[in-house]
Order: C-alpha cells, then sequence, then structure tokens
C-alpha cells in the first residue's frame, strides 16, 4: 500500500469511527432551559467533549489501520490476486 492509498484509508476509517464515537455521552439541554430560548436548539449537548472524542477516534482509526497494513503487508489483504 502507497502513502496515498494508505492516508486515503486512515481519513476514510477516522470518520466512520469518529460518526461512531461522536454520540456517546451525549446530554441533552432540555432540561436546562425549560422556558424557551430563541436561537438555541433544545436538542443541542450541553458539554459535547470534542477533544476528546478526537483523541478517543484517532487512537482507535490508528490501532485499526496499523492491523490493516499489517495484513496488507503480508499479503492476507491483497485484492489484486482476487481480480487476476
Amino acid at each position: 500500500m502507497g502513502l496515498t492509498g494508505s492516508i486515503i484509508v486512515y481519513v476514510l476509517i477516522w470518520w466512520v469511527i469518529f460518526f461512531s464515537v461522536l454520540p456517546f455521552g451525549v446530554q441533552s439541554n432540555k432540561e436546562v432551559f425549560k422556558e424557551k430560548i430563541e436561537g438555541i436548539d433544545p436538542g443541542a449537548p450541553k458539554n459535547p467533549k470534542i477533544a476528546k472524542k478526537f483523541l478517543i477516534t484517532t487512537l482507535i482509526t490508528s490501532l485499526i489501520f496499523l492491523v490493516i497494513y499489517y495484513l496488507v503487508n503480508i499479503n492476507v489483504l491483497n485484492l489484486r490476486e482476487y481480480l487476476q
């Protein structure tokens, strides 16, 4: 796997994991704002903890990518053989 392919695979895995991790630990503002305040979505999270989720996503993605990269290098995941 070349550099460009590695970057593309890493970014794709990162986004999938990020959208999977995003809803963990979300608490809505529904109880905080009993009255209606204009311009604030009641379903928006109080503290989304985005930096923590970025770090968790990067760690999980790095582990998954290392496994995939290793399997490609030892020719266990070699799609070119199956296409011939």
